[in-house]
């Protein structure tokens, strides 16, 4: 399914538009040099610290979309005629599982490509796809969670047509904040 899989999302007066295509070895030391973030690395739990990391977790991207429970898109300001460009972000559809109504999305930006509008249109071509590829297995509700100290992602949800749902409490050392849980039905 990954090899056929490519998103498309528009361009902004100050961002050109996106492709999001599944993860590949070809990626490596973008996601290293993406990862040398202080910002990002606050915001995730991934550790990539070199490529040896990084193959690892492009391997791990890849057996999620063999087994469909994974479907994590890089994304790249988008060169005409290519499906490779700049890497921008990422975009994640996880805990993808036939029959159940929801699943979680996630996202992050590249430090170079914030204020772009980067996230919000990669997120909303990602939950139109996630809608229309999984209806038949149920899928009804997307939820997107972040720490309360996260306003960029707060913003995200909101301009991503995410409705504020719920505070979730802290769980340390895994969560060490609470956070909210923002939702998006299928309709909406």
């Amino acid at each position: 399914m990954n090899d056929t899989v490519t998103l498309r999302a528009g361009s902004t007066p100050s961002s050109p538009a996106l492709l999001l295509r599944p993860w590949c070895m070809e990626d490596v030391a973008a996601l290293v040099e993406a990862y040398r973030d202080p910002v990002l690395r606050r915001w995730t739990s991934t550790v990539v610290d070199d490529e040896a990391d990084a193959a690892r977790w492009v391997r791990t991207q890849e057996r999620g979309w063999v087994a469909g429970a994974r479907f994590s898109f890089a994304v790249f300001a988008a060169q005409p005629d290519s499906d490779r460009g700049q890497l921008v972000g990422e975009v994640v559809l996880k805990g993808v599982v036939p029959g159940n109504p929801s699943a979680e999305v996630g996202y992050w930006t590249a430090a170079h490509a914030r204020g772009r509008g980067v996230a919000p249109r990669a997120l909303n071509s990602l939950t139109g796809w996630a809608f229309a590829a999984l209806r038949a297995d149920g899928l009804q509700r997307l939820e997107l969670l972040h720490q309360v100290d996260n306003l960029a992602s707060c913003r995200v949800a909101q301009k991503s047509r995410y409705d504020f749902d719920k505070v979730l409490p802290a769980a340390p050392p895994a969560f060490p904040l609470d956070g909210h849980v923002h939702t998006r039905h299928e309709d909406a």
